[in-house]
């Protein structure tokens, strides 16, 4: 039972963020070698153990307010399943692993491994607290596991990914936020909150939607692959469906969650991989 809180507390199905950092792999074909994808792999493995130790610090700190939350206090340090030493020895064994492994593959990756801790350590001792600020350093997350991914396989990161992934996790921190407030939480769980109401949230993500839309459309016609502006609807339909969870069924409070389990998102998502990547490596 030990063992499970301690992986619950992990958080392991997080780990789907990471495959951001496959990304800048999956967009350029020439870079697709045995190496490369191992090499990939890896830093994969090593943003997953920092993740998990930025998971924990988060939990250790905001353990007294998760008790406060309907679901949050089920996790295992505000539910008393894990002890706090041990949580804290994880966290350092995962932590001093992640960049351990990140030193063996590039000194590039190793900085932005390093970027990433601090941004997450800010964000975790207060800059979570400033609202706008706090959804805007969320996004940069994404946004650096993307560099991180191109570092990797030796190539320069498009403007046009760069864009879109801010976009598009700055349209999903927006929506949590927006689940909060639906839910009735205030900045008793999270001062940020105290910043932000329906009206504006509303606005906020109808814009990076339209912002996401536009960049997505003008990429497809400008990368220069025939066809490629064929992928666009399946972009429209993702949105639209995660539009539809956060303000028709207003349960966008765990994107991973979503992510995982939406059936309509996960068919939608694999169809937007096989016609991208047919239209791509089809050349």
């Amino acid at each position: 039972m030990m063992m499970f809180e301690t992986l619950k507390l992990m958080r392991p199905h997080q780990w789907v963020k990471n495959a951001f950092i496959l990304a800048p792999l999956f967009f350029t074909p020439a870079a697709l070698k045995s190496e490369t994808i191992f090499q990939v792999l890896l830093g994969v493995l090593c943003f997953s153990a920092l993740a998990s130790a930025i998971y924990i610090l988060n939990d250790t700190m905001d353990r007294e307010a998760d008790r406060q939350h309907p679901t949050k206090c089920k996790r295992p340090l505000a539910a008393g399943t894990v002890p706090l030493p041990l949580a804290l020895g994880v966290m350092v064994v995962l932590a001093t692993g992640g960049l351990s492994l990140a030193a063996t593959l590039s000194p590039g990756f190793l900085m932005l491994s390093l970027v990433y801790l601090a941004v997450n350590l800010g964000y975790s001792l207060g800059l979570k607290k400033i609202s706008i600020l706090d959804v805007m350093l969320v996004a940069l997350g994404y946004v650096l596991r993307v560099f991180a991914g191109a570092d990797l396989i030796g190539v320069r990161a498009s403007e046009w990914i760069i864009v879109c992934t801010g976009l598009v996790s700055l349209f999903i921190a927006l929506a949590k936020r927006r689940d909060d407030i639906v839910k009735q939480l205030d900045k008793g769980h999270r001062k940020a909150l105290a910043g932000y109401n329906l009206p504006f949230l509303d606005t906020a993500i109808a814009m990076m939607l339209a912002g996401l839309l536009v960049s997505y459309l003008l990429y497809t016609v400008e990368a220069g692959i025939h066809n490629l502006y064929l992928t666009t609807p399946f972009v429209i339909m993702g949105v639209l469906r995660y539009l539809q969870i956060a303000l028709v069924e207003e349960r966008s409070g765990s994107p991973t969650t979503i992510v995982l389990t939406d059936k309509f998102l996960i068919g939608n998502v694999l169809a937007w991989i096989v016609t991208f990547g047919a239209l791509i490596y089809g050349r």
